[in-house]
C-alpha cells in the first residue's frame, strides 16, 4: 500500500526503509532534505513539503507522523488539515500524551479526516528486528492500515488497543515499565561493581550469564552484555540519565487512578538525582538507552 512518511529521524528513516523493503510506496517528507534525499535513494518518493507530500498521495490518504511529541505534531497536523479530504488518515507514531489524541482526534472529525495513534517500540533496531505498534483509533481504519502496521511488526507485534488514545496510552505504560527495569538493572550491578567481588566479575559475562534460562532474562541484558563488552567499567559514559516524557505521563496516571506504582514513581525521581551524581548504576541506564534506541549519553571529559 501507499504511506506518506513526514519526520525522518532515527525511527522514522528506518520505518519508511522497512516499508519500501517490504514492497509498499513510500512519500517521504522532512524538515532538513538531505534526510528525503537519504530516503529517495532506498526507493521512496521525495517531497520538499507536506503539499507536495499530500499531493503524491492517492486518495484516500494515509500520512504517518514520526515527529517529537507535542507542538511540532499539532504544527504538522494544522498544515496537513488545510490540504488533505475527507476520508484520509493521520497516524501520530511518536510518543504524544493520549489526552492530545484525544484533542486531535475531535478537532479532526470536524474536517472528516481520521486519526490513529500509534505507539511504536523498537528503537535503532526495529529496521531488522520490527517494530511493536500499540494502536488506538477507529477499528475499521486501523484494518484499512493493517497491511502497512504488519509489515513494520515482527510476528505478533502488533495490536489494536482500542478507541482514540488506547496506542499512546498502553505505549506510555510500556515506557514506565521499561525506567523500573532500567532502574533494577543499574541497582544490581551497582552492587556488585561496589562487592569485595568485583575484581573477578566480569559484568558482560554476567549479563550473559543471566540470559541463559534465569528468571530476569531480557533484550535489555543482551544489550548490557554489549554495553560492557565495548567498556567493562563504564568509565566513558557520564552517569547522567534523561527521561523522554512517558515515566512522568505514567506517574501522573497513576496518581489519577488511585494506583499505587511506588517503583515506577522511585526510578522516575532517580533519573532526577542522576543530574546532580555520577553512580555506575546510572551509567548503566544511560548505556542501555544508547544501546537499544541510540538516545544520546553525555561522555566523561576528555572522552570522544
Amino acid at each position: 500500500m501507499q504511506i506518506g512518511m513526514a519526520g525522518l529521524g532515527r525511527m522514522g528513516m528506518n520505518m519508511a526503509t522497512r516499508l519500501l523493503r517490504r514492497g509498499h510506496e513510500v512519500v517521504a517528507y522532512n524538515r532538513t532534505a538531505t534526510k528525503v534525499d537519504e530516503i529517495v535513494k532506498e526507493g521512496a518518493k521525495g517531497a520538499r513539503s507536506l503539499q507536495e507530500l499530500v499531493g503524491k498521495l492517492t486518495p484516500p490518504r494515509f500520512v504517518w507522523l514520526m515527529l517529537p511529541a507535542g507542538k511540532t505534531v499539532d504544527d504538522h497536523i494544522e498544515s496537513l488539515r488545510g490540504v488533505l479530504q475527507k476520508g484520509d488518515t493521520i497516524i501520530d507514531g511518536g510518543n504524544s500524551m493520549y489526552k492530545d489524541d484525544l484533542r486531535r482526534s475531535e478537532a479532526l472529525k470536524a474536517d472528516g479526516i481520521n486519526y490513529l495513534d500509534a505507539g511504536v517500540s523498537g528503537g535503532i533496531w526495529g529496521l531488522e528486528v520490527g517494530y511493536c505498534q500499540m494502536i488506538g483509533g477507529d477499528r475499521e481504519v486501523f484494518k484499512r492500515l493493517e497491511p502497512a502496521i504488519a509489515a513494520l511488526a515482527p510476528k505478533d507485534g502488533y495490536m489494536y488497543c482500542g478507541p482514540s488514545g488506547a496506542g499512546h496510552f498502553v505505549k506510555m505504560i510500556h515506557n514506565g515499565i521499561e525506567y523500573g527495569m532500567l532502574q533494577a538493572y543499574g541497582e544490581g550491578f551497582a552492587i556488585m561493581k561496589a562487592s569485595p567481588y568485583s575484581e573477578s566479575l566480569e559484568f558482560s559475562k554476567v549479563a550473559h550469564l543471566w540470559n541463559q534460562g534465569s528468571v530476569v532474562r531480557s533484550w535489555l541484558l543482551e544489550l548490557a552484555e554489549d554495553a560492557f563488552a565495548k567498556d567493562p567499567d563504564l568509565t566513558k559514559i557520564k552517569g547522567y540519565v534523561e527521561d523522554s516524557g512517558e515515566g512522568r505521563w505514567t506517574i501522573l496516571q497513576a496518581i489519577e487512578s488511585s494506583v499505587s506504582a511506588p517503583v515506577l514513581a522511585l526510578s522516575l525521581f532517580e533519573r532526577f538525582r542522576s543530574r546532580e551524581e555520577d553512580s555506575f548504576s546510572d551509567k548503566l541506564i544511560a548505556a542501555l538507552r544508547n544501546e537499544f534506541g541510540g538516545h544520546a549519553v553525555k561522555k566523561e571529559e576528555g572522552e570522544s
